[in-house]
């Protein structure tokens, strides 16, 4: 049974979450080339559950899919702006959102030319402040590949703990990896 409540009822797209150089906006038409520019870099791709986009045509695909499961409410994926150009840079999400349990997992996602900034710290930030603040969430949880150490460190740093491992998690263009499950508590210290 789902205890998935619907955090934005009656809205066709997600509210915009400002942040100091950022914000997290809703996806447009018009962003599919830099979702393409994201999500087609191998770099970025390296250590993602799925492949790189090798296509505008998949890049369109993960687009009208993240609306679709907004419709469904079953994912939250904001595009990641920078504020002075409204240019998307990548993405952040809230899944698995269970009302009932108070706790979601998230994601996040950033261009390779965007990435060492502070970026991704910023829009995390703000994705757990809206999280906690306005949906009234006490965990959150994510899983990351363990060689991806940037991301470790980023989750670390805004006090997630590292809880677990589960070992051959995904299988990705022929490659076995593995996911360390990280939890953030509110109130944790």
């Amino acid at each position: 049974m789902s205890t998935t409540a619907d955090p934005y009822p009656g809205s066709a797209q997600l509210p915009t979450l400002q942040a100091q150089r950022l914000c997290l906006r809703w996806l447009r038409q018009s962003d599919r080339d830099a979702l393409y520019t994201v999500f087609s870099d191998p770099a970025v791709m390296r250590y993602w559950s799925s492949p790189a986009l090798t296509s505008m045509d998949a890049a369109q695909a993960l687009l009208e899919q993240i609306w679709q499961l907004y419709a469904d409410r079953q994912l939250y994926q904001w595009g990641i702006a920078l504020e002075h150009s409204d240019q998307i840079i990548g993405t952040c999400t809230l899944y698995r959102l269970e009302a009932q349990h108070r706790r979601a997992e998230i994601g996040f996602a950033l261009g390779s030319a965007w990435q060492g900034q502070g970026y991704a710290g910023e829009a995390v930030r703000r994705l757990i402040a809206h999280a906690v603040d306005d949906l009234n969430l006490a965990r959150l949880e994510a899983d990351v590949d363990p060689r991806n150490a940037p991301s470790l460190r980023l989750l670390e740093k805004l006090g997630f703990v590292r809880e677990g491992l589960l070992r051959a998690r995904y299988r990705v263009a022929g490659e076995i990896q593995d996911s360390v499950l990280l939890g953030w508590l509110k109130g944790a210290p």
